[in-house]
């Protein structure tokens, strides 16, 4: 975590409001729709959320364990274009933080 980033498990629609409050102005999602079953919010659902309450959005799922230098690129990408601080998030966190610290390693990051 740093002062442009935030990690968290799964959000909902209805957690986009505390989001907000926190100061965040990105939300970037790394969990793929259904992983966690029809219980899990959906990507649009959230995005929805997101943009009504102004908050740019981006949609960049990744499968755990199998990240791809592909995905750290495309994650850098949004992460340098995206307003800041940015909340990334998946189902526990662990997923978004590996996908930055590879992103910092490879030196992709322009903070």
């Amino acid at each position: 975590m740093s002062e442009n980033v935030g990690f968290a498990g799964q959000i909902g629609p209805e957690h986009v409001i505390q989001v907000v409050e926190k100061g965040f102005k990105s939300i970037i999602n790394n969990r793929p729709d259904m992983e966690g079953g029809a219980e899990q919010p959906t990507s649009a659902q959230i995005e929805e959320a997101a943009r009504n309450a102004g908050l740019d959005y981006v949609f960049q799922p990744v499968v755990a364990g199998q990240i791809t230098e592909l995905d750290v690129r495309t994650f850098a990408n949004h992460y340098n274009e995206l307003p800041k601080p940015i909340l990334m998030f998946c189902r526990t966190g662990n997923r978004s933080n590996n996908l930055y610290q590879l992103a910092k390693q490879m030196d992709l990051l322009d903070d």
